[in-house]
């Protein structure tokens, strides 16, 4: 096949830490919803109204299938790389090899770099990652000074697969 692929990763947010937070904010609107609403007891010292307390767990149902569906997909091909946020990016967004200046695997700082995860900008305007967890990413470098990050959870396979291709460039 002429432009198989030749390395895949598709991550997700999973941290327990965030499902706790999420979990325990939709658990506290569903008590307060089935206490007001459907058991008639006024939920706290100042109850929201039925419509608000309606709204706000919309809101936070929203919030957690929007963390359920967030997904990272990297894929390399013999052309270049190709990458997605979902649902940020409806479509791959594909970088040819000729637009990259260098590309190398590094470990980063995501909250000292970028300020956290998910699709983010660097201090300085330049720099962007897209990542999901973690702190090793594949570094690419552009030839007009721009940079993105892409986090990856399989630093060994992806330097391996730059290898391969005889794409490192660093």
């Amino acid at each position: 096949m002429k432009n198989e692929i030749i390395f895949s990763e598709k991550q997700y947010f999973r941290q327990w830490w965030l499902w706790l937070i999420i979990l325990g904010i939709d658990g506290l609107f569903l008590y307060g919803f089935t206490q007001q609403i459907i058991l008639g007891k006024p939920f706290g010292d100042r109850p929201l109204s039925n419509a608000g307390l309606f709204v706000f767990l919309f809101v936070c149902i929203g919030i957690t299938w929007l963390f359920l569906s967030i997904r990272l997909e990297t894929f390399i091909k013999k052309d270049g790389i190709y990458v997605r946020l979902f649902p940020f990016h409806a479509a791959l967004k594909h970088y040819h090899w000729d637009q990259l200046q260098k590309v190398y695997v590094r470990q980063y700082a995501p909250i000292k770099e970028y300020g956290g995860w998910g699709l983010r900008s660097g201090w300085g305007g330049n720099n962007q990652a897209y990542n999901i967890s973690g702190d090793m990413g594949l570094q690419l470098e552009f030839s007009d000074g721009k940079k993105l990050l892409i986090g990856t959870s399989k630093p060994e396979q992806l330097t391996a697969c730059l290898n391969t291709l005889q794409q490192w460039k660093s």
